[in-house]
């Protein structure tokens, strides 16, 4: 039953992307671990995959319609691709199981990892929840600003490293450097956003693929062929459902899952 409704949440989180265009690939490792099994440690490399899949097909659809800036995607994403390549190959693998030990208390590789993750969907939902005002503030914002190059590189590779981590994308981080930093219209940043999350993920996840000693490439494409489809659903179902409320519907539901995730990986282990 569990995987079933595994199978399921695959398909709904790519109505929810389809519908508000971001957050949706945030419950992927949530999913992957309790619902269809998969060890966190290995979650994380597989949700790769998905988001990296996943934003690719919606990062074509605004190429397609020029809403996309691909120089900012190279000058941002290039750091950031190799922030998460890195983690990936290298300093993943490298943290040791456990991670630490106190007395009677063992931290778990594992286990870290979901803690780690709840902090990123924490500040993920409230940056869904506070998400309309943002949006309004950045769209009537001067677009005079220059390009800060420096800065541009040092938050891609943070956000490569933090991202390669939790194997969620980083959109909430990467939107906000994007219009400040790189004096993007919203529009275009969400666009150009897109694009770097799935060059990011994809190569993050050719990363993993190098040094995981196996993998389950018949059981990735199909959870990613889920949210694909999920797309194509949540897509149609945008001109009907009011994006914007169910966007900050959705940042209450990822706070109150990142809540639990602390407090089952905590107290109820």
């Amino acid at each position: 039953m569990s995987v079933l409704l595994g199978y399921a949440a695959m398909l709904l989180l790519g109505v929810v992307l389809g519908l508000i265009g971001a957050g949706g690939s945030i419950l992927t490792v949530p999913v992957l671990v309790y619902l269809l099994a998969i060890p966190a440690s290995q979650a994380t490399g597989y949700s790769l995959a998905i988001v990296g899949a996943t934003a690719l097909a919606g990062a074509v659809e605004y190429l397609r319609r020029g809403q996309s800036h691909p120089r900012m995607a190279v000058i941002f994403g290039t750091p950031a691709i190799l922030g998460v390549y890195l983690t990936r190959r290298y300093i993943f693998p490298a943290v040791p199981d456990p991670v630490a030990q106190f007395e009677n208390f063992v931290l778990g590789k594992d286990v870290m990892v979901m803690l780690v993750f709840a902090a990123f969907m924490l500040l993920t939902a409230i940056a869904m929840i506070r998400n309309r005002g943002a949006e309004a503030t950045a769209e009537s914002a001067p677009r005079t600003i220059k390009m800060n190059y420096p800065m541009l590189l040092v938050a891609g590779f943070a956000v490569g490293i933090v991202t390669g981590f939790v194997g969620a994308g980083g959109g909430f981080m990467i939107l906000p450097v994007l219009v400040l930093l790189g004096g993007l219209p919203m529009k275009i940043a969400i666009g150009t956003d897109l694009l770097i999350i799935a060059a990011k993920s994809l190569l993050g996840f050719i990363g993993e693929a190098q040094v995981a000693p196996h993998i389950d490439y018949g059981f990735v494409a199909l959870i990613t062929l889920l949210p694909l489809a999920g797309i194509v659903l949540g897509t149609f179902l945008n001109k009907h459902v009011p994006a914007a409320r169910l966007k900050t519907a959705f940042g209450y539901f990822v706070l109150v899952m990142g809540i639990y995730i602390v407090v089952k990986e905590l107290f109820l282990s």
